[in-house]
């Protein structure tokens, strides 16, 4: 079987506009973290970090 696309081009599209709100997203709950600091919101900035590492990476 000759496949033409490794991944299907709607998960990339999903992926790559993730991608690009995961910033602002890190950004605001960096703040927010910096600011009134509660485990609730370290896990959540860890989670979101995490997830943009991973798409950097190329691991999902």
């Amino acid at each position: 079987m000759n496949f033409r696309w490794k991944y299907n081009p709607t998960y990339l599209r999903i992926k790559y506009g993730f991608k690009q709100v995961l910033i602002p997203l890190i950004t605001f709950q960096f703040i927010r973290t910096i600011i009134l600091p509660t485990s609730f919101d370290v896990v959540i900035l860890g989670i979101l970090a995490l997830a943009y590492v991973a798409i950097a990476l190329e691991w999902c």
